[in-house]
């Protein structure tokens, strides 16, 4: 058997609500919130003049919407105007004009999941001219045009362990493909190379037949994994290396008759799975918890506006102790989501 490349870490019982949403005739969502009163018996914190814009790579699926309710949650209760903003669709072009937009309401900071790493440079740059704070999370860019980058777990371990939870459900042998996002998002391109070191390294009897691009569109997933099923009979499994491509693979497999024959894992939200992972269409997804990404983003944005810097170990509220790694902040270890454990979270 191939070595574990990670222990995972406790259960966290996570409450999901779903996020307002609201379109305008640009193609584009925004959700302007400012401080109300602190929750429970947390003490009221005085409401500082700053505005934070959190811009996804996209919104309207369930990822960015568990992170817009933590994002939310934090501006409430840290005191600060938190402006949620993204393209509809997982496309640069779209997301520099959100920016663009940004910049000219004078925001303090810009904290941005990156559609393309490089053509979000120019306009993340001139923010910085402007005296805007830049920081990136969940999807990195270049280090000259952000402050720091806050990744949700450390990209080895998670493309490795990507790669084993395919490998233990097909008896590590047989043809696999890959649906992953956009092709130019720099995580998902990370994870992809990790998943192919490990499928390298631990697994000879495995193959990867094809890499497929759904551009986080979940009906565009859809049709590739159909698509995969067709053009290879004898495929053993799906990797959705985005949060849309296992319920997009799940479905297609269930309506294909291939449950008990090609295993489905990959990146996904809980909730999208529950179903498909009791049914047997999905046989493990993984992830971490997007409301803490969120909250996190805010947490540290605020901090930054006030001159202070992530450090190593710094014990976060609602989040934990985070690790720094250079200019990069990593949030903790992900979570597999099972038949036997998916009903204990709610995101």
């Amino acid at each position: 058997m191939a070595r574990r490349t990670m222990t995972l870490v406790g259960l966290f019982i996570l409450v999901f609500v779903s996020g307002c949403t609201t379109t305008n005739n640009k193609g584009e969502f925004e959700v302007v919130y400012s401080k109300g009163d602190v929750k429970g018996e947390t003490e009221k914190i005085e409401e500082r003049q700053y505005t934070i814009a959190i811009v996804p790579k996209l919104v309207n699926i369930p990822y960015f919407n568990a992170v817009e309710e933590g994002a939310l949650e934090a501006g409430e209760e840290l005191g600060v105007k938190v402006i949620y903003k993204g393209p509809t669709v997982a496309d640069s072009t779209q997301q520099i004009k959100v920016i663009e937009e940004l910049i000219n309401q004078k925001v303090d900071v810009i904290a941005v999941s990156a559609n393309d790493p490089d053509k979000l440079v120019p306009v993340l740059k001139r923010a910085q001219r402007k005296d805007i704070k830049v920081i990136t999370w969940d999807s990195d860019t270049h280090s000259d045009s952000r402050e720091f980058f806050i990744n949700m777990v450390n990209p080895e371990t998670l493309g490795r362990h990507l790669m084993d939870t395919l490998a233990w459900n097909v008896d590590e042998k047989g043809e696999f493909a890959i649906i992953t996002g956009s092709k130019s998002a720099a995580n998902l391109n990370v994870w992809l190379n990790w998943i192919k070191v490990q499928q390298r390294d631990y697994y000879p009897n495995m193959k990867l037949v094809e890499v497929v691009a759904s551009d986080d569109d979940p009906h565009k997933a859809y049709m590739l994994a159909k698509d995969l099923l067709a053009k290879y009979p004898n495929l053993k499994g799906i990797i959705g290396n985005s949060s849309v491509g296992p319920p997009a693979a799940a479905q297609a497999v269930k309506e294909e008759g291939k449950m008990g024959e090609v295993a489905v894992v990959g990146l996904s939200s809980p909730n999208p799975m529950n179903e498909y992972l009791k049914i047997g269409a999905a046989q493990v997804v993984t992830l971490w918890s997007p409301k803490k990404l969120g909250y996190l983003t805010v947490a540290l944005a605020t901090n930054l506006v006030d001159g202070v810097y992530p450090s190593n170990q710094q014990d976060v509220p609602q989040v934990g102790r985070i690790h720094v790694i250079e200019d990069t902040v990593i949030m903790g270890e992900p979570i597999d989501f099972t038949k036997e454990n998916v009903d204990q979270y709610d995101f």
